[in-house]
């Protein structure tokens, strides 16, 4: 998700890389600027309170979860005592990549037992409650019972708090922003006594096309994937890549035999939503995600055609398994721009008017588990 300063940030950053100053512009797409405005920027950023704190302390490269005083339970059983009434807490994951901050939300009804997990990853630009409040998961978490996980991009990762899925270091298992969320992941898992065989991730924008990248560096961990209005994996290595990629240029699809030499294919179940209308992210990718999760589902797929009443007309391509289960499943929202479908209008970038995004994903994400626990 990229508002208008970052829509014209990335028009600047084309105009450079036109102009052959691809180092200018890729410090624009990685959030940076231009030399001569850096210090005006920073001056401006002081007064306007949006520095994050980005020192964190690694303590014998084990990965720690800091928690506020407040919520400090040795157990799961300890945890649900606390968390009785619901909660939205906040608190830090470290490991010898990085660090992150996070809000967790756990649902009332939770008292220890093994409930599935759901890791939503934000756009450019929003912050954990902004994307809880826009997709309202967490009133879905209340009523279904499972728990959200909103890691937070800080600006001394990206000013504009985008995920980085354009790097190649953040494209990798065991390395990058990938190991930091994975490993997040699991303390959440181990912490709260989750059930590690029903984890899900999802994402909008950056946020999906990081989601996306941690289904493949990570499918033994996540049963299943939410893209909305994102990209590829692996379909960005440079500048010249990314926004390419973002306007609807050619580059790699993914899909076969060949997606599955490069390591750009992957067996988890995917659930991918995309306006035709996106200006920010062109409607293309949707079938370039696809192409990389359809690679075990090449038989014929099933076409519907909806409408929400009063509301936007789309259409559902299904890819079905052997045993008749949905693990592929493409919504195009006709007249749709880059914003979550049906969200709320509490939050930013987000479509009322389109099928309810959030509701189908976790539909979607509930068929299906892993086999075996390993985390």
């Amino acid at each position: 998700m990229i508002d208008a300063i970052m829509t014209k940030r990335m028009e600047e950053a084309t105009r450079l890389t036109r102009a052959g100053k691809l180092h200018e512009a890729m410090a624009l797409l990685q959030g940076g600027m231009p030399e001569a405005k850096r210090e005006e920027a920073a001056d401006n950023a002081d007064r306007d309170g949006n520095i994050f704190d980005g020192i964190w302390t690694v303590i014998d490269k084990e990965s720690t979860v800091k928690k506020p005083a407040s919520e400090t339970p040795s157990s799961a059983s300890d945890h649900a005592s606390q968390m009785s009434m619901g909660g939205f807490s906040t608190g830090s994951f470290s490991n010898q990549v990085g660090s992150r901050d996070y809000k967790l939300y756990i649902p009332s009804g939770y008292h220890g037992q093994a409930m599935p997990l759901v890791v939503m990853l934000h756009g450019c630009t929003q912050s954990p409650d902004d994307f809880a409040a826009g997709t309202e998961m967490n009133r879905l978490a209340e009523k279904q019972l499972f728990c959200v996980l909103y890691p937070s991009q800080p600006m001394t990762a990206n000013s504009s708090k985008c995920w980085n899925w354009f790097k190649a270091e953040d494209q990798q298992r065991e390395g990058g922003e990938p190991a930091i969320l994975a490993g997040m992941t699991r303390q959440i898992i181990d912490t709260y006594a989750l059930d590690a065989t029903r984890v899900y991730v999802a994402g909008l924008s950056a946020g999906a096309a990081m989601a996306t990248t941690l289904a493949m560096t990570y499918p033994d961990l996540f049963a299943a994937v939410g893209v909305h209005s994102g990209l590829p994996h692996g379909v960005a290595k440079s500048l010249p890549d990314a926004l390419g990629a973002m306007q609807g240029g050619t580059g790699p699809l993914g899909g076969g035999n060949k997606a599955k030499q490069a390591g750009w294919a992957s067996d988890v179940p995917a659930i991918i939503f995309h306006g035709d209308r996106d200006t920010t992210v062109h409607p293309s990718n949707a079938d370039r995600v696809a192409a990389q999760y359809s690679t075990s589902n090449q038989a014929g797929a099933r076409v519907e055609q909806g409408k929400v009443p009063n509301g936007r007309s789309y259409t559902i391509t299904t890819h079905q398994d052997a045993e008749g289960k949905s693990c592929l499943e493409q919504w195009r929202i006709h007249g749709a721009g880059h914003a979550w479908a049906g969200g709320s209008v509490k939050g930013s970038y987000t479509d009322p008017t389109g099928p309810n995004a959030t509701e189908e994903m976790l539909r979607f994400f509930l068929q299906h588990q892993q086999a075996t626990k390993q985390v």
